[in-house]
C-alpha cells in the first residue's frame, strides 16, 4: 500500500523500520552562505600561495617530465623540471587578484559615470550613456586584444585592456538604478526639501544602486577569469617563464599526448576557479533575493 506524502513537504522521506522518517534539509541560506564564503576562502588561499606552494614556480627542481606523484612532485614536472603544482598555485594567485582588480576598476568608473549619469539627466546623461554606448557596440574580445597588442603583452596591460572594455556594462546597470531610484518618494521629498544634488547622490541613490552592482561584479568574477586566461592563452598576458594558467596551457599544447599532465593541469585550475566564481555569484544573487533570510 503506498504511503501518500503530503505536497507540503519540504524534506526527502526515508524508509526506517517500517515508517517515514524525514531527513532534514539544509537551510537556503546556509546554502548560500557557504557559497559566498567560497570568495573568501579562495582569496585567502591565494594569499597564502607562497607559503602553500612546495617549490619556486620559476626553477627547475627535479627531473622533467615526471608523472604526477613520481619523486614528490604531486601535480608532476614539466619541460624543464619545474613543479607544475607551485605554478599552477602562482597562475591562480595572478587570475584570480586579476579578476577582482578588473571587478574593482570596472565598478569605480562604471559605478561613477552611471551614477553622475542617473542623477544629473538632462545633456550630461545623454553624453555619458552615449559614450558608455559606443564602447558596448564595440567586441569587447577584439577590443581588448587590439589594446593589449598596441600597449604590449604584461600583465597590467591585460588589466587595462580588459578594464576598458568591462566598466560599461556596470555604468549600464547603476545609471538604470538610479534612474528608477530617483522616481521614488522618498527621493522626490528629498528634492522639495531642497536636498544638495551631490548629498541627494549619495545618500538616496547611490545606496540603492550598490547591492544590484555587486550581484552583477560577483557573477562577472568567473567569465573575467576565462577572458583572462584565454588573452594569456594568446600570448597576450605575462611573459615567459612567469607562471600564468591560459599560457601554460599554450605553450605545453605539445605534450598534450604523452604528458597529459601539463598542459591540463593549468587548464584544471581556470575550471576551479571559474566555477568558484560562478557558484559564489548565483549564491549572492539569492542571498539578495531573500533578503537573508
Amino acid at each position: 500500500m503506498a504511503i501518500a506524502v503530503p505536497a507540503t513537504a519540504t524534506a526527502l522521506p526515508r524508509r526506517r523500520k517500517g515508517r517515514l522518517v524525514a531527513l532534514p534539509q539544509p537551510s537556503s541560506t546556509v546554502v548560500n552562505s557557504i557559497g559566498v564564503s567560497l570568495v573568501i576562502v579562495v582569496t585567502l588561499i591565494v594569499i597564502a600561495v607562497p607559503v602553500l606552494a612546495p617549490h619556486d614556480p620559476l626553477l627547475p627542481v627535479g627531473m622533467p617530465l615526471q608523472a604526477p606523484g613520481e619523486s614528490g612532485f604531486l601535480l608532476g614536472s614539466d619541460s624543464v623540471g619545474r613543479d607544475v603544482l607551485s605554478r599552477v598555485l602562482y597562475g591562480a594567485r595572478s587570475s584570480w587578484f586579476a579578476a577582482l582588480v578588473v571587478v574593482a576598476v570596472g565598478l569605480l568608473i562604471g559605478g561613477l559615470i552611471g551614477l553622475i549619469a542617473g542623477a544629473t539627466g538632462g545633456w550630461v546623461d545623454t553624453v555619458l550613456m552615449r559614450i558608455t554606448d559606443a564602447f558596448l557596440s564595440l567586441p569587447a574580445p577584439v577590443l581588448a586584444i587590439a589594446v593589449v597588442a598596441a600597449l604590449g603583452p604584461s600583465f597590467v596591460h591585460t588589466l587595462i585592456a580588459v578594464s576598458i572594455v568591462w566598466w560599461p556594462f556596470y555604468g549600464r546597470l547603476v545609471r538604470g538604478e538610479v534612474a528608477r531610484l530617483a522616481a521614488r518618494p522618498h527621493v522626490e521629498a528629498a528634492k522639495l526639501a531642497g536636498v544638495s544634488r551631490f548629498r541627494l547622490a549619495g545618500r538616496h541613490l547611490m545606496p540603492g544602486a550598490v547591492p544590484n552592482a555587486l550581484v552583477a561584479a560577483s557573477l562577472d568574477i568567473g567569465t573575467l577569469i576565462l577572458t583572462l586566461a584565454a588573452l594569456s592563452f594568446l600570448g597576450l598576458g605575462q611573459a615567459a617563464p612567469a607562471p600564468e594558467l591560459g599560457a601554460d596551457s599554450a605553450r605545453n599544447l605539445s605534450y598534450f599526448l604523452q604528458q597529459w599532465w601539463i598542459p591540463v593541469m593549468p587548464g584544471l585550475g581556470v575550471l576551479v576557479l571559474a566555477l568558484i566564481g560562478n557558484v559564489a555569484g548565483d549564491c549572492l544573487r539569492n542571498l539578495m533575493k531573500t533578503g537573508g533570510r
